[in-house]
């Protein structure tokens, strides 16, 4: 695994002449975050030595380099998950490739399910805690002391300043947030209503298919780490009024956008 990184690191390395201190990954319906980023040179995932590609509607399966807010970042402008049949390792292997590429602090976006019955569809939930639902860790199998130490501490993954600043931003610019835990589980299907209120008991307050692989990993190599989720849909599981489709993820998604971007543009000025 360190030589496919080193390979793949070397190729990008190659490629761009920017090094890049921060990362983002945009989740489904928010890859207009990447049309945002000057200066930016963009290279499909198909082009990319050792990269899976992102089979998934909505992930246009681009690395943008670039600047926003005055730094340098590499953006994901679609993720790969574990349901599309790829591994834990190749589900954050480019997370891996932005270590050794220099990056610092990494922002994660996800489009995700609503468990607590406050949240609306179209809200925006800052990431302040996550329960690991996949069947594997990412961290299973040899460690590699290059990347971090074999038993990561997971009381304080998301950054408290991160946090702060981003309330901050919200209310300066009239942005309604949410704080909650987000639980990652496999997919692909959408939840019943059973698990719907068996992850509320768990204590989660949005769910989804993503982010805590990538976000697990970037802790164990010392990154700081902020998430956002958009909440596509309410949480009715005695009462489903109508079924939730990709394609509305991606709309609800859509709308949320230009606040997800505006939050994320400021924060990574305070950087």
């Amino acid at each position: 695994m360190l030589e496919k990184i080193k390979e793949t690191s070397k190729f990008l390395q190659e490629k761009v002449s920017i090094q890049p201190e921060i990362g983002i990954i945009l989740g489904s319906g928010l890859g207009g975050l990447g049309n945002k980023i000057e200066n930016a040179t963009a290279i499909s995932y198909s082009e990319i030595p050792n990269f899976p590609v992102s089979t998934v509607e909505g992930h246009s399966g681009k690395l943008i380099f670039g600047t926003l807010g005055g730094k340098n970042v590499v953006a994901m402008q679609g993720r790969f998950h574990f349901y599309e049949g790829y591994g834990m390792k190749e589900v954050t292997f480019p997370v891996r490739v932005m270590h050794f590429l220099g990056v610092k602090s990494l922002i994660v976006s996800n489009a995700a399910g609503g468990l607590n019955p406050e949240y609306k569809a179209g809200d925006i939930m800052i990431i302040c805690d996550h329960i690991n639902y996949f069947p594997e860790n990412p961290l299973r199998g040899k460690n590699f002391d290059d990347l971090g130490t074999r038993f990561p501490d997971m009381s304080k993954v998301y950054d408290e300043k991160y946090i702060r600043n981003a309330e901050k931003i919200a209310e300066e610019n009239n942005i309604k947030l949410r704080k909650g835990i987000y639980i990652g589980s496999t997919g692909p299907t959408l939840e019943t209503p059973a698990e719907y209120k068996m992850f509320r008991i768990l204590g989660a307050d949005a769910t989804g298919m993503s982010t805590v692989p990538e976000v697990i990993v970037a802790h164990h190599q010392g990154m700081k780490c902020f998430g956002l989720s958009v909440i596509t849909n309410e949480s009715k599981p005695e009462n489903p009024e109508e079924e939730t489709t990709h394609e509305e993820v991606q709309n609800v998604a859509g709308v949320a956008e230009p606040r997800m971007t505006k939050i994320i543009e400021e924060l990574i000025k305070t950087m």
